[in-house]
């Protein structure tokens, strides 16, 4: 029975390798990881594996992933990476510790915490420079002040982000102001913050190259324990598997035909006015993936192939002569938004293998 394609091959076995190492290199200066599940769509056997190899905080970005991880019997901490005031009750139901920077939130996450009698955990994020969720350092004692009045919430930590939308690089110079944010806060309102998440898989090169990590305890990794690398420069780190998903589609068109389409160019389905350059006359194949399956630009072919062009639902390849057939097979590898698309994508088989066989999930 042929394999049903689009899918997305997974290793388990890959991840957990990859958390087990990571664990171990970041465990000889004391620090520990939330792996991070928002890529894979909350895969509770994704979260497993993180979790067998050490990883004990699971963060998320979105109640439903996590709430999917707790109804399939995942075990750990659950940490939302992301807090919005109208999900203040189900927050408080569903999720460990959150991450904020709103003080309305955080009345909400009160009001609920004390209406349901839970205590609820929360961490501060605090912004140093990548212009994305946090609070400026001059107005941190104050949101401190404001948060330590509400009644069942507890400060266990801060936290910072770097290299997301301003791509700032975690280095010495703001980690070391998260440590000293951390010292003076806990000076002055009699504080012991247990988690200073210092940021994500973008400080493994500061990790490698610092002497000293300061307070900083914790990081918060998703590309790093699926993928491989770090975020920097998107490099490998030295042991780590980047292979562990696989995305596989089938080929429903080969033939030869001229390079340079024929006629009057106009748009193209998404707004484009596309530019062609003459190569000839050209094997090209088709394959059953498109831009409602897949980011394209996150794929990167196993084989000799190019990407030549995609629609909504196909794709168009130069085989470069491979001689590919209707009904053959072409793997790709992700990047992590090629990963984050096809996990997403409800046309894409999700599929675990080991060595010699796979099962669909």
């Amino acid at each position: 029975m042929q394999s049903f394609m689009p899918r997305i091959e997974i290793s388990l076995s890959q991840i957990r390798d990859n958390a087990r190492m990571l664990c171990e290199l970041y465990g000889q200066q004391g620090v520990s990881l939330m792996g991070v599940s928002k890529a894979v769509l909350g895969e509770p056997a994704i979260a497993e594996a993180m979790i067998q190899g050490g990883v004990k905080f699971i963060a998320d970005s979105r109640l439903e992933n996590i709430q999917r991880m707790r109804d399939a019997g995942v075990s750990a901490q659950f940490v939302l990476l992301r807090t919005a005031a109208s999900q203040a009750e189900a927050i408080v139901k569903v999720v460990d510790i959150s991450l904020n920077s709103e003080i309305e939130t955080l009345r909400r996450l009160s009001y609920y915490a004390k209406r349901h009698n839970e205590n609820h955990q929360v961490m501060i994020m605090v912004e140093l420079g990548d212009r994305r969720e946090g609070i400026l350092p001059c107005d941190l004692s104050q949101f401190v002040q404001a948060t330590l009045r509400l009644p069942h919430l507890k400060i266990i930590g801060m936290g910072c982000n770097l290299a997301c939308h301003g791509g700032i690089k975690p280095d010495n110079r703001n980690m070391r102001e998260l440590s000293e944010q951390v010292n003076r806060l806990e000076k002055e309102f009699q504080l012991n913050l247990e988690i200073i998440s210092g940021g994500n898989s973008a400080n493994h090169e500061w990790y490698s190259a610092t002497h000293d990590v300061g307070r900083v305890n914790n990081l918060r990794l998703g590309e790093s324990i699926l993928l491989g690398c770090e975020t920097v420069g998107r490099t490998t780190i030295p042991g780590l598997h980047t292979r562990a998903f696989q995305l596989f589609a089938e080929v429903i068109e080969s033939k030869y035909k001229p390079s340079l389409p024929f006629g009057e160019i106009c748009q193209d389905a998404f707004g484009n006015v596309p530019d062609f350059r003459d190569r000839g006359l050209r094997q090209r194949a088709i394959i059953a993936l498109g831009r409602q399956d897949i980011l394209v630009s996150g794929l990167q072919p196993n084989n000799d192939l190019a990407i030549l062009g995609s629609s909504s639902d196909h794709m168009i390849l130069d085989s470069r002569n491979q001689n590919l057939q209707v009904g053959d097979a072409v793997n790709f590898n992700l990047d992590y938004g090629g990963l984050l698309a096809a996990m997403t994508s409800p046309f894409i088989r999700k599929t675990f293998v080991k060595v010699s066989h796979s099962a669909a999930v």
